[in-house]
């Protein structure tokens, strides 16, 4: 049985895990915020995550991931399904989230869930940090 419940500090590198073989970068523990991260565990081990947050406007959902062995068991849905619980308990009016234009299934996913795309321009400017 897979149950969803919010991340832990202890979780750091199960999670990880789950992103290194989803093919996803980390995240560094100083850019991530708890009380909006959500893990998906079975049998006592982290199969799937998701991470959003909340600027008291928008909701963003910022990066989900399921780990390649465990897809295709709705995980992914529940997890998101649980987030948007969470987010509609703080008060959060609307959720947004980026895909990028090549990601025709994770378009398909998101939009099955009831996410609409806009064709909004995304702009970005990287810093230089020390």
């Amino acid at each position: 049985m897979t149950t969803i419940r919010q991340f832990r500090w202890p979780d750091y590198d199960a999670v990880v895990a789950v992103w290194a073989a989803a093919g996803r970068e980390p995240v560094p523990r100083a850019e991530l915020n708890p009380e909006l991260f959500l893990v998906a565990e079975s049998d006592e081990q982290i199969v799937a995550v998701v991470m959003g947050t909340y600027d008291g406007r928008r909701g963003w959902i910022l990066r989900l991931a399921v780990h390649p062995a465990h897809r295709r068991q709705g995980l992914a849905t529940r997890l998101v399904g649980e987030l948007e619980q969470r987010f509609t308990a703080l008060g959060c009016p609307r959720v947004n989230l980026l895909v990028m234009p090549d990601n025709t299934d994770g378009l398909s996913f998101w939009q099955a869930l009831g996410y609409i795309p806009y064709p909004d321009v995304l702009c970005s400017k990287p810093l230089q940090t020390t």
